[in-house]
């Protein structure tokens, strides 16, 4: 597979990697400001591989998303040629297969050799890297060879400039696109000078591209502090970091943008794609700092949701504007998407609209558990159920097969479990058989109950053993069906 146009990290202005604030709304912004590249937050390879990609068709993002349901990265096609994917890793295999994962929506990937936390370095990543060479070099060289994309990795500088000069160049020798250069050894933190002379070394001694980056304490206050950075060092291009997250117009040419308006800029990209607003509030509260104890600060600190943050800031009718565009987009996909549905279906299946509610049965009773009860007493096999998970909107639906004919909600559920009670439900009622409502009056299961809780006691009452026959309990247990959910195609 060959590369079609390659990212160019030459005589670039780039968004540094920074956790929390480096989402899809930053990346965005910066963009629409002048950046030329942007890079993600942080990743950590075990998280990702957790995730599912999944096609968000409101949003028109693709998320990769965790078992919990949590968007651990959205992307979209605004950014796709201009995005460096950076994660954490301390294994080659994994990082390979986190790239591979992610790589058709993303410009570039990195690895993050440079974090000197200790939630990053206890793992054996981030600047723990740096003590490990080989490792370094096993796990660039894997990713050079294994993927199409441009593969970058981020560093920071070791105690002796000739140790630096000498990891930079085995690491050029793996076939990275670029490396970047935080200009502090790893103990050293933003106040301490950013030692140009050695990002200078460094880009005098190898021939790949060279990414400064450190300077917002020391130089970089607007654009043209840029400029000087990359003079400094002699570097091929310069990544920003805290200056960018304190105004990210910052890489606009013509000068900074007031703050009011930079603020209302992210917003409106936190609104448009879904931002969580806990993630919204901490970047806002990075761009306020000093007017955090403001009356402004303080109704931004106590917000609660992204439209409360929106009241704060005078965007109310844009929140309200733009999420029911959402909904509206949300009914007709849900729409199309039925009406697809219906048009591939299987005409054999029997279906009713029907939803389970847990309030209208007796605790610990179910319409499944009646269905299960009622094929024993018949003689057909347990049912069996399929559930699938709808890509739009990550809801169920299940179909039950018994004795031959399936069933079905034409109603889908959040749960899995929501979805196979419901198809329960309707075949239970297809076939005339009491679900075991409240409303049905007696309720056969819960006399079984107790008659054999009864026994039970009968028997300690003889000294009998008190063990519950397997036999017995079966009849009380729910069968589970797969719990690998297979995504509805689309």
């Amino acid at each position: 597979m060959t590369v079609n146009a390659p990212l160019c990290f030459r005589g670039k202005k780039i968004l540094a990697p920074m956790v929390r604030v480096g989402t899809l709304p930053m990346r965005l912004l910066a963009l629409d400001y002048g950046a030329d590249i942007v890079y993600c937050e942080e990743l950590i390879d075990i998280k990702m591989l957790q995730c599912k990609r999944v096609i968000n068709e409101v949003l028109e993002t693709v998320d990769f998303v965790a078992p919990n349901e949590r968007v651990v990265f959205r992307t979209c096609e605004r950014e796709r040629h201009r995005v460096v994917f950076q994660m954490g890793s301390a294994d080659a295999e994994r990082a390979l297969a986190v790239a591979k994962l992610v790589e058709n929506d993303v410009a570039a990937i990195d690895i993050n050799m440079g974090c000197p936390k200790e939630y990053s370095t206890k793992a054996s990543m981030g600047a723990a890297l740096l003590s490990d060479p080989d490792k370094i070099e096993s796990i660039l060289t894997t990713l050079v060879k294994g993927i199409c994309k441009p593969v970058t990795c981020k560093i920071r500088i070791l105690p002796s400039v000739d140790d630096t000069v000498n990891l930079v160049k085995r690491i050029e020798k793996t076939g990275i696109a670029a490396i970047a250069v935080h200009g502090r050894k790893k103990e050293e933190r933003p106040q301490h000078p950013v030692h140009c002379d050695v990002i200078k070394a460094i880009s005098e001694a190898v021939s790949i591209p060279v990414i400064a980056n450190g300077g917002s304490h020391d130089f970089i206050k607007e654009y043209t502090d840029i400029e000087t950075f990359q003079k400094a060092t002699a570097a091929s291009s310069v990544m920003i970091a805290r200056a960018a997250m304190w105004n990210p117009s910052i890489f606009r040419k013509e000068g900074l943008f007031p703050l009011k308006e930079v603020m209302q800029d992210y917003i409106k990209y936190a609104v448009r794609y879904d931002n969580h607003y806990t993630n919204t509030k901490y970047c806002l509260c990075q761009m306020l700092r000093e007017q955090l104890e403001t009356t402004q600060g303080k109704k931004l600190h106590a917000a609660q949701s992204t439209q409360e943050i929106c009241e704060v800031f005078e965007m109310a009718d844009f929140y309200e504007e733009t999420t029911a565009i959402f909904e509206a987009k949300k009914t007709s996909l849900e729409t199309e998407t039925q009406d697809e549905d219906d048009q591939m279906e299987d005409p054999d299946v029997i279906k009713m609209a029907v939803r389970f509610d847990k309030r209208e049965y007796p605790p610990q009773i179910t319409p499944k558990m009646y269905l299960l009860e009622w094929c024993r007493k018949e003689k057909h096999p347990q049912p069996v159920y399929e559930t699938v998970q709808r890509p739009l909107d990550r809801l169920f639906c299940s179909v039950v097969t018994v004795a031959e004919q399936k069933y079905k909600s034409t109603l889908w559920d959040k749960s899995k479990k929501l979805a196979e009670q419901a198809a329960a439900i309707v075949c239970l009622r297809t076939l005339g058989v009491p679900e075991g409502k409240l409303c049905e009056g007696e309720n056969r299961l819960i006399n079984k109950r107790k008659r054999e809780d009864r026994e039970r006691l009968n028997n300690r009452d003889h000294g009998e053993d008190l063990a519950e026959p397997s036999h017995k309990k079966a009849n009380f247990i729910e069968e589970t069906s797969d719990m690998n959910v297979p995504k509805m195609p689309r």
